[in-house]
């Protein structure tokens, strides 16, 4: 029995979990500064630029669709700034019309390009590949110290662990400069900090932890885990320290308890085939910020001005 769980769900979970605590800690930042929806807007973005890459180079490759998802997505978060200044409209109007524009323009491409002898479709996009991420050559627990059985980790363990690793680094390392201009935008001005640039590699960051996590998971996951855990760990206290760990909390439950619901709760209802693991997750990341909105201790904050809890 272990032996069987380490070689079909061990990966795909610590996969999930990865991604959700990688799009969950920059998401923090951006739901206090009002920007959530560029999560949104960087996970369906990332598609053209995927599209891209493949009818550039004719495979599926993990570095080819890498960079043209991170191309696609800086490309985007220009268009956005440039959207909003130019037309001086706020900011969450210019990320729906540049995501929405660059999402349908990935569609159209994907079906009118030659794809059909590969794995590249919609769905695979929406949805993600969580459920195929089994480890093959693994025969059980030892096999976590087995040189030769690591090696053929599927490539997304590694990628999304990479990832994992340094958001929290750039999380811890500008720790105090992303509080100040979370908060106090002006004030952390008048103390020298770049908060432009800041905010920009903010961005960036929410950008490269969606790209790294879209081909396992599928922008569905990406999307729930930037919003939800952020958005219910706001709800559970009114210190940033203690909602950054609340939202980590929220995004590890997320993705183990939706990946196991997902697996295994048709059959405990009678039903015989499994649903979406990512579909799950977002389901029950949904379900954890519903219980918060109705029980947390810091609900009635809902709405309350930033400045004020800091």
């Amino acid at each position: 029995m272990s032996a069987e769980f380490v070689q079909i769900s061990l990966t795909s979970l610590l996969i999930g979990t990865l991604a959700a605590i990688a799009c969950a800690l920059p998401g923090n930042f951006l739901v206090l500064r009002r920007q959530a929806l560029i999560g949104d807007a960087i996970s369906h973005v990332v598609l053209p630029g995927i599209v891209v890459a493949f009818l550039l180079t004719g495979v599926v490759s993990t570095w080819p669709m890498m960079f043209g998802a991170a191309g696609a997505a800086i490309v985007a978060v220009v268009l956005i700034e440039a959207v909003r200044r130019l037309g001086r409209i706020e900011p969450g109007a210019a990320m729906g019309v540049v995501f929405t524009a660059m999402f349908a323009g990935g569609v159209l491409l994907l079906e009118q390009s030659d794809t059909s002898g590969v794995h590249l479709d919609v769905e695979h996009a929406l949805y993600g590949n969580l459920e195929s991420l089994i480890w093959l050559s693994a025969d059980g627990w030892g096999s976590l110290v087995d040189p030769m059985a690591l090696a053929m980790l599927p490539p997304e363990l590694p990628r999304m662990a990479v990832t994992a690793a340094i958001i929290v680094v750039l999380t811890v390392v500008f720790w105090r400069p992303l509080k100040l201009s979370t908060f106090d935008e002006g004030f952390a001005g008048t103390l020298g900090i770049p908060t432009t640039l800041l905010s920009f590699g903010l961005v960036v960051t929410a950008a490269v932890a969606a790209v790294a996590a879209f081909d396992a998971v599928g922008s569905i996951i990406v999307i729930a885990m930037f919003i939800c855990p952020p958005a219910a760990a706001r709800l559970m206290t009114n210190r940033l320290e203690a909602q950054v760990l609340w939202s980590v909390v929220f995004a590890v439950v997320s993705a183990v308890l939706g990946y196991v619901l997902a697996g295994y709760g048709p059959l405990w209802i009678g039903a015989s085939d499994a649903v979406s693991a990512a579909g799950m997750i977002a389901t029950v990341s949904g379900v954890i910020l519903g219980l918060a909105c109705l029980f947390a201790p810091h609900r009635a904050r809902i709405g309350a001005p930033r400045e004020a809890e800091s």
